[in-house]
């Protein structure tokens, strides 16, 4: 890893180089990889990540990369590092059916911002097309990204539920992610079909996230809100390697990971840290509370090993990324909503 990350290219690449252990489970993989909604945030650098490590083990397994590719030159850009791509939207059913019929499927579709005033088609891509791909590739391998959002607030001092919380989704973004968690848990039962859930609390790309969303705050000088007062952050890259490996745990009925930073990261700190890099002061917005949507990632890193990139070394590639005017996304992550309005 550079000490700081000056472009777009090294962010990719950053983003995309795949770890020994991400190789040797894609290797061990009979048949190729189908990544279902690559054109998301995650999914164009999971998909070089995944095109990468097979490249380096000798195989000449594919890589496919599915979405209705709506974002200029996305198709492209996969094209040239070699992920083969297939146009599509899943919600057509004919057009579900024409895909092909591969062994192992990553599934990256969701929706979540917007869903506040399109709580049918929220509910469509969140529970009604993960049943029909559940159907559709019962046959295959499937690891599905979730959200710890299924969790409900828990108190700080806890840590975050681990794996074996009750689930509590606040609003109904929330409720139609566990929805197409219950999904792949169905068809699972029914056709045996082996899956991984892989609750994932915040990935963090220097162009959007959590830590993003409050530097782009203290350098404008804007107010910092705390009523989320503590998150837990994952670097994408460390996140996407986990979402790879995550085809070692595929079972019936499917494995469930929570991936995310061992560290319950407190905003007010993190606003503060970004104070003192940029020259600022900070303004704050309301206070913290005692609960915050949080998750126990101590499986994770006992079955996968520390996350690669510190809180801080985030914190540092983002403030280098804002100085020099790197460019986001404009899409902020709504991490301190309560009510689940996103």
């Amino acid at each position: 890893m550079p000490r700081l990350l000056e472009t777009e290219s090294q962010l990719e690449d950053a983003l995309s180089e795949p770890t020994p252990e991400v190789c040797d489970v894609l290797a061990k993989l009979d048949g190729d990889l189908m990544l279902l909604g690559v054109g998301g945030k995650m999914g164009p650098t999971m998909a070089k990540m995944a095109r990468r490590a097979i490249d380096q083990v000798g195989l000449k397994k594919r890589v496919i990369g599915v979405a209705r590719f709506s974002a200029p030159g996305l198709e492209e850009d996969l094209n040239r590092a070699g992920v083969e791509t297939i146009a599509c939207d899943l919600l057509d059913d004919h057009a579900l059916e024409l895909l092909p019929c591969v062994p192992n499927i990553v599934y990256l579709v969701g929706m979540k911002f917007g869903t506040t005033g399109a709580e049918a088609l929220t509910w469509a891509m969140n529970v009604y097309l993960p049943a029909l791909v559940a159907r559709r590739f019962r046959s295959s391998r499937i690891v599905a990204l979730s959200t710890g959002n299924v969790y409900p607030l828990t108190p700080v001092a806890s840590g975050g539920p681990t794996e074996e919380h009750p689930t509590g989704p606040v609003g109904e973004y929330a409720q139609s992610c566990l929805g197409r968690e219950r999904m792949f848990q169905y068809f699972s039962s029914r056709f045996g079909t082996k899956a991984t859930l892989v609750r994932l609390n915040y990935a963090i790309d220097l162009r959007y996230g959590v830590l993003l969303d409050v530097a782009q705050k203290v350098y404008a000088g804007r107010p910092v809100d705390l009523s989320m007062g503590y998150a837990n952050v994952i670097w994408q890259g460390d996140a996407n390697a986990a979402v790879l490996r995550s085809f070692a745990l595929c079972d019936s009925p499917p494995a469930i990971l929570n991936v995310t930073g061992p560290e319950t990261v407190s905003i007010r700190a993190v606003a503060a840290r970004f104070a003192a890099i940029f020259g600022t002061e900070v303004r704050w917005e309301g206070a913290e509370g005692e609960t915050a949507l949080l998750s126990n990632a101590s499986k994770y890193r006992r079955l996968f090993g520390p996350p690669s990139v510190s809180v801080d070394q985030m914190i540092e590639w983002i403030a280098h990324w804002l100085k020099i005017g790197g460019r986001t996304l404009g899409k902020p992550t709504h991490f301190e909503q309560r009510e689940g309005r996103f």
